[in-house]
This record gives structure tokens, sequence and C-alpha cells, in this order.
């Protein structure tokens, strides 16, 4: 079956990555090559976690990775994540760390511990600070903070690749830059067309083929689905953690028996609930920040509750559009 390119599955849909990376070896290597270049070229014999079971396809709060081992007993932990939680950070360092300790038999000597790598692949930017806005690959390892050449050791070490920015600022190179474009073009015919390095080629190729097949469409659709569900429970709790709000609002205002105090009940209610739930996604907020809820008119407050979902940062929800 043929499949044009319009009726193309996502490869960022993380089941749709995860089929097309255990099914091919090759492809698999090639990308963790390119996002750990310049380090030495490994190989990728075995997937320790080839099988997606059928809760895994609904569960609205996991992403499917892949668990991978090179020939020399590496452990690599690669996966696709298209949107920012609030714990992603957490829950990427403890799945490697999992790793790490899930091979420490009892008895076993820690010398025999060999390293995992994570590989994570965003379709978000998650650094944007200025001094942050030009770099999209990043490579976190057990350093010091003073004297960064000296690293502890390299049982654990994450990539990052930020594809949206690797994509808008043109900073891929080589291999990656083909892989970014995989990513993010697989639409445009044009730009696969363009594509001359053999494994993406043969990604692209894999892609279509998956796309015919029926199945792996009504799959990748349910997937699709349980994401989906997923972003529509937070949109819920935000209007109702708005609600709430104003509801604590009018009761404060009702109790001060004043037009006044009603108004500035209201106020205090959705800045209270607004702050919980920045806590609640990018962790303890600065004292500025505080300062900015409190001091805040309510279109501002509705407008920054509106960005919530989606700022990929602290600052994207309060900056000037």
């Amino acid at each position: 079956m043929t499949t044009d390119v319009d009726t193309l599955l996502d490869p960022k849909n993380d089941f749709v990555f995860k089929k097309l990376f255990v099914e091919s070896l090759p492809s698999l290597t090639d990308l963790i090559n390119a996002i750990r270049h310049p380090e030495a070229p490994i190989e990728v014999v075995e997937i320790l976690n080839p099988r997606i079971e059928p809760d895994e396809l609904l569960g609205k709060y996991i992403v499917l990775d892949i668990l991978a081992r090179d020939g020399q007993g590496h452990f690599y932990n690669v996966e696709m994540q298209v949107r920012r939680r609030p714990d992603w950070s957490a829950r990427s360092v403890y799945y490697m760390a999992k790793a790490l300790a899930d091979q420490l038999k009892s008895g076993g000597a820690y010398s025999a511990l060999q390293p995992v790598i994570g590989i994570h692949l965003l379709d978000f930017e998650l650094f944007t600070d200025d001094q942050q806005a030009h770099q999209a690959l990043w490579c976190f390892e057990l350093r010091d903070r003073t004297q960064p050449a000296v690293c502890v050791g390299r049982e654990i070490q994450l990539n990052i690749i930020e594809l949206p920015k690797a994509d808008r600022l043109g900073v891929a190179a080589g291999d990656l830059a083909a892989w970014v474009a995989y990513f993010k073009h697989w639409q445009e015919e044009a730009a696969m067309n363009q594509i001359i390095h053999p494994p993406v080629r043969q990604a692209l190729a894999n892609l279509k083929m998956l796309s015919g097949n029926e199945d792996t469409r009504r799959l990748a659709f349910v997937r699709e689905r349980a994401l989906r569900d997923e972003i529509s429970e937070l949109q819920g709790a935000r209007r109702e953690g708005w609600a709430e709000g104003m509801e604590q609002g009018m009761e404060q205002g009702m109790e001060q028996g004043m037009e006044k105090g009603m108004e500035k009940g209201v106020q205090q209610g959705a800045v209270l609930i607004l702050e919980r739930l920045l806590v609640k996604r990018f962790g303890a907020l600065p004292e500025e920040t505080r300062r900015q809820l409190a001091q805040a008119h309510p279109e501002q407050l509705e407008t920054w509750t509106e960005r919530l979902l989606d700022a990929a940062t602290l600052n994207a929800v309060f900056e000037s559009h």
C-alpha cells in the first residue's frame, strides 16, 4: 500500500516513535550517534523493552520510552516528549537512575555497573533565557560546578535536543540536521526529498510503511486520544481552579459585606489559585513573581492563566506579546 505524505503518521507520537526505532536498530543507532556526536559511535545490539502493552497506550501521564543496550553493555533510555510536564526532569532522572540501580543484583559489585545514557528528544523549547536561547543540544553529566572539566564519573549522562529550537535556528549540523528535518517536516515532501542521509531516508520509508498499516494507524489514534485527554483534563483542572478562586473570592467578599470587599476577595482568590497552579507546574516561585501576582489586574490574571498550560517556562507565562 502506498501512503501519501498527507496521511503519514506523526513520528513524534511516542507510540509511532517507539515502533519505528524498536523495529530498526540501525536507525536507532544512527539517531543516538547523531545526538551524541562527537562522542565515539556506538552500535545498538538489543532492545530491552520492545513490547508496547495495551495499558501503556491508554496511560495519559506516561511517555513510551526505549531501553536499549550497545555492544559494550552501556544502556540507553531513548524517548520523545511532545509537551513539557511539571515533573519532566525528576521523571527523566528517576528512570535513568532506576536503569542504573536495576543492574546491581544482590551481592554484586558497583564496579560492574554500566553507564546509563539518556537520549531525550523534546518537541518544545526547554531553555529560553537569553544565554540559553541559541543552544538546542545539551549534555548533562556529574561535573564539578567550578571546574566543569572535572567529571566524577560517567555512570549517568542525559542528552537533550530541543527540536523546535534546533529547527528554527538551524543549529543542528550533519546527520543530526537530517534527523531534525525528519521530525519537524515529515509531511513536507519537498523538505524530505532534500534529505540524502541514508538512515533518515530509511526511517522515512519505515514511517510510510507503518502509516499504511491500518492496525498501526488505529493504535496511533488511541495513543493520540489518550494524550489529548490528558490536555483536556489539565485544561479542566485549570478552569475549575479559576472557578474555585472566583468562588472563594466571592465568599470572602460576602463576609466583608461590601462591594469593594467582594472585588478584593475575588482578586485574592484568583491570585491564590493561579499561584498554586504555577507552583505545581514550575516549582517554588521567586519572590518577585509573587509580588507581580499580588499587584496584577484581573485581566492580567486571566491572561496568565490561559498561558499556563502551554508555557514551557515560568517566564513564558508572564512575557509580553
